[in-house]
């Protein structure tokens, strides 16, 4: 096998920055974004209104009363255009959310309930409510900052420069709600959705850690303490790596992650596994590991096959049947089996400052993984020729792709898919057909 097609097989391996489990808890919310932006404008608008009356009272300083008479009078057009913006930003929020609202039920009905985290995490999304918000409550504020008084010698502030920043949040919010129903649109498309999916999974397998560093793993010796979980049931989302591995350090010792980022914990069973030393204090591993209601995309190497496998379960179901949307999530399911066919899997192994292994966190195997992607899709796959011929161009591209001791689950699973067609598929010339490797399917 070339090494152009190794290079080709996978993503160009730059590590993006980690970020922290807060983070990225921060991007799974709706709130933030929104909150921030009110805060913020709340501080521009008090810099603005004292910039207004700065300029009001040098204007007075210089006996030039015939310029603020001039400015009372585009204050008070002004007004009427804030007023206007005003009323008219609060029909923009409703829209938005009703957009929001329809897109989101139609893409989980049609693909599957756990892509409504891709319109969470839309950062055009949160931006455009954030300054839909912001425009909002900015109007309010200069609504309060118009004086009263019509006598130029005696007005005290007048909302000139908090108007002209109306103005240009009007013009932003008018820019990003055309790119907000770009946006959604793209996102109701399935093959936007699947790429997004795809993305967010190869940013998990870039920042794997211990690729291509020729340092084994070493022998971690017998378990010396156990640490619980103490926290309430739900399914773990993520370690505080950094911590635990400053913690780890701190003792001496080297912790094992017992259950696998996605499983579901109860409380009292083992979380940690302390090699080397006794268990670090309660205290310091207080909050290191995040469970939640639901898996995310930070530390989870399956969760993106997990959603590609969903969307190509769903669309061949007999009430959609729409198996090219199967056909496309296969395309992405064996574009990231290829990018993992010569990663080392089965433990993430974390290296403190100095080069000692500090953590030890399992990851799911490379049979994994290949069950993950391909054993329910080809459950459903015999019936349907489109997709049984493009699952054996997937399986023998990665046949291709994976060392020796990688193929065994791939000629597996091409073995039971071809057994599969066999019996579901009475006539031979369909059979010779459906198990003709098509990346197209049928095209």
């Amino acid at each position: 096998m070339s090494d152009w097609m190794v290079a080709q097989s996978s993503p160009a391996r730059r590590r993006p920055r980690a970020l922290s489990p807060f983070q990225e808890h921060l991007r799974d919310t709706f709130w933030f974004a929104p909150t921030a932006a009110m805060v913020s404008v709340f501080v521009v608008w008090v810099a603005a209104q004292a910039l207004d009356t700065a300029i009001v009272g040098a204007l007075r300083e210089d006996g030039d009363y015939e310029a603020l008479d001039e400015l009372l009078r585009f204050a008070e057009d002004a007004k009427a255009v804030v007023t206007a913006v005003g009323s008219a930003m609060m029909t923009f929020i409703g829209v938005v959310f009703s957009i929001s609202l329809v897109a989101v039920q139609m893409a989980s009905g049609q693909f599957t309930p756990r892509v409504v985290r891709l319109f969470v995490r839309s950062r055009i999304t949160k931006a455009t409510f954030a300054v839909f918000l912001a425009t909002f409550v900015l109007t309010l504020l200069v609504l309060t900052s118009f004086d009263t008084v019509d006598d130029p010698r005696k007005v005290t502030t007048l909302p000139l420069v908090q108007s002209v920043l109306t103005l240009c949040m009007v013009a932003l919010s008018l820019l990003l709600f055309v790119l907000y129903v770009n946006s959604t649109l793209r996102l109701m498309r399935i093959s936007h959705v699947i790429a997004r999916i795809a993305a967010e999974s190869f940013r998990v397998v870039a920042s794997m850690p211990g690729q291509g560093d020729g340092r084994d793993a070493p022998s971690l010796g017998p378990v010396t303490a156990w640490v619980p979980h103490e926290g309430g049931a739900g399914v773990l989302r993520d370690v505080h790596i950094a911590r635990l591995l400053r913690v780890a350090r701190k003792h001496g010792v080297v912790l094992r992650l017992i259950p696998r980022i996605g499983d579901f914990v109860v409380p009292g069973t083992p979380l940690l596994a302390v090699h080397g030393g006794a268990a670090p204090p309660r205290g310091a591993l207080r909050r290191t590991a995040s469970v939640g209601v639901e898996r995310t995309y930070h530390q989870d190497l399956g969760f993106g096959l997990r959603q590609l496998s969903d969307i190509a379960l769903r669309a061949l179901s007999p009430a959609i049947n729409d198996p090219t949307t199967a056909v496309q999530a296969l395309d992405r399911i064996v574009q990231l089996l290829a990018a993992l066919s010569r990663c080392p899997l089965d433990t993430a192994l974390h290296r403190d400052r100095g080069g000692t292994v500090r953590l030890v966190r399992p990851v799911p195997g490379w049979s994994a993984l290949v069950d993950l992607g391909f054993a329910e899709v080809r459950g459903c796959a015999a019936g349907s020729p489109q997709v049984s011929r493009r699952m054996l161009a997937g399986l023998d591209d990665l046949l291709l792709l994976a060392p020796p001791g990688r193929r065994e689950p791939l000629l597996r699973h091409r073995a039971l898919l071809c057994q599969a067609v066999d019996r579901t598929v009475p006539s031979p010339a369909d059979r010779a057909f459906a198990q003709r490797p098509d990346r197209q399917g049928i095209g």
